[in-house]
């Protein structure tokens, strides 16, 4: 059973990938979160900062799960015979599923989450039926003939996300907000590829192309970080990666 396409031969070197990335979106997550209890008034510094951290808990999924079923390493491996011998799975493929489903799952409630920013209330019924197409989604695609769902699911989350972003970057013209711009649009270009990733050279270049997403967004936690205390913040201080109430200052 295989769920993921992961050519043989490059097992273990994605496992920097997920690291990084791990990183970057803690970081980017706790810094939205921060922001925004300093202007409360931009909620959508708040959905920016939970969809970054449920993104965060996917990748600390798929890294966990990988770890213990796809590496020769000493206590992953140890954790894997663990789960096996003790029966907490009576079958290491439902670990597999589970793994892979919540990072799945996780990962587009992120996204959807970055997505609702601009968007009026919904109500319950709205709420559910969306959480059900996207755990629909994540279980199916955790299904090597049906893993591509995920990747498309993804991309059109994505889509909509640069639409939103683009039209804010119009309105703003702000530097971060432009640089959120091209980090989501480098991930809608990986989750395309992903789609096609049974041809492994496709797997490897979409990894590639997602660690530079997260490369660029950590560009963006260093530049708000060594910025933000300067006279003039307000074009490098996280919270103006997003709309704001406030009219752009002129210099």
């Amino acid at each position: 059973m295989k769920i993921v396409l992961t050519p043989d031969w490059f097992i273990g070197k994605d496992l920097p990938i997920y690291f990084i990335s791990l990183v970057v979106l803690i970081i980017i997550s706790v810094l939205a979160i921060r922001s925004y209890k300093l202007n409360k008034k931009n909620k959508g510094l708040l959905n920016l900062g939970i969809g970054f951290g449920l993104i965060a808990l996917a990748t600390l999924a798929g890294v966990f799960t990988k770890l213990v079923l796809y590496y020769d390493i000493g206590p992953a491996q140890a954790i894997g015979q663990a789960i096996i011998t003790s029966q907490i799975f009576s079958s290491v493929d439902v670990f597999y599923y589970l793994g892979f489903f919540f990072h799945n799952l996780l990962f587009l409630i992120g996204l959807y989450i970055i997505y609702r920013v601009p968007k009026k209330r919904l109500n319950l019924g709205d709420y559910v039926l969306t959480l059900y197409l996207l755990a629909l989604s994540a279980l199916l695609s955790v299904n090597e003939g049906f893993f591509y769902l995920f990747n498309l699911t993804s991309l059109i989350l994505l889509t909509l996300i640069i639409k939103h972003y683009y039209k804010i970057y119009k309105e703003n013209k702000f530097a971060n907000t432009k640089l959120l711009l091209i980090v989501f649009s480098i991930l809608a270009l990986s989750n395309f590829i992903y789609i096609f990733s049974q041809l492994e050279i496709l797997y490897v270049l979409a990894n590639i192309i997602e660690i530079l997403s997260y490369v660029i967004l950590l560009f963006l936690i260093i530049r708000i970080l060594k910025h933000g205390e300067k006279k003039k913040p307000y074009e490098h201080n996280i919270r103006y990666a997003d709309n704001n109430p406030r009219k752009k200052r002129r210099n």
